[in-house]
């Protein structure tokens, strides 16, 4: 069985000002640098990076990267984008690169809980977030996702049993500079 892990990074970071919110510095490195992180320490592989900014690289060592094309890809074209990247794969867990308090345990759980033709995730409460895992079952559903929600519709049918509950700060993600101040 193939688990291999997917960091979605390749957002234009609209919200978040004229910097590119990955570069952002938290706790002394930029916010890819943890999600990274996590993703490289939780044991999954092959690990699959989709950019869109080059700056980004030197980041990323370990991770096969995927440019996403001009502009700023929807959420969905990302999502597809690594999926077809990672096509052998049995099962992929997906790590956004603006959620730098998910920890590698987290995600080893995610992709460890995800169910033969199902799908894993995190929940906070009612919230039902990535990191999530899915089996190959669902990637055409993922390749057939478009607009900038991702796979929210398929993380909205998860049953309890394949959710990991974990604390609303670990899913925190970063879209306003306020929003890295409150971390």
């Amino acid at each position: 069985m193939s688990s291999a892990g997917l960091l979605l990074a390749a957002g234009q970071s609209r919200r978040f000002g004229a910097e590119n919110k990955l570069l952002a510095m938290l706790d002394g490195l930029p916010l890819v640098a943890h999600a990274a992180g996590a993703l490289r320490a939780s044991g999954l592989s092959p690990l699959v990076a989709v950019v869109g900014d080059p700056a980004l690289l030197p980041h990323l060592d370990g991770f096969q990267t995927i440019d996403a094309g001009p502009g700023a890809p929807a959420q969905s074209q990302s999502l597809r984008t690594g999926v077809a990247g990672l096509g052998d794969a049995t099962r992929i867990t997906v790590t956004l690169g603006d959620m730098p308090r998910v920890t590698p345990a987290l995600i080893a759980e995610i992709a460890a809980l995800c169910p033969e033709g199902g799908a894993s995730a995190a929940r906070a409460g009612a919230l039902t977030m990535p990191p999530a895992c899915f089996h190959k079952d669902l990637f055409p559903a993922l390749l057939a996702m478009e607009g900038d929600r991702g796979a929210g519709a398929l993380l909205r049918e998860i049953p309890d049993a394949f959710c990991v509950e974990t604390e609303p700060k670990t899913l925190s993600d970063v879209d306003r500079p306020e929003d890295l101040a409150a971390l």
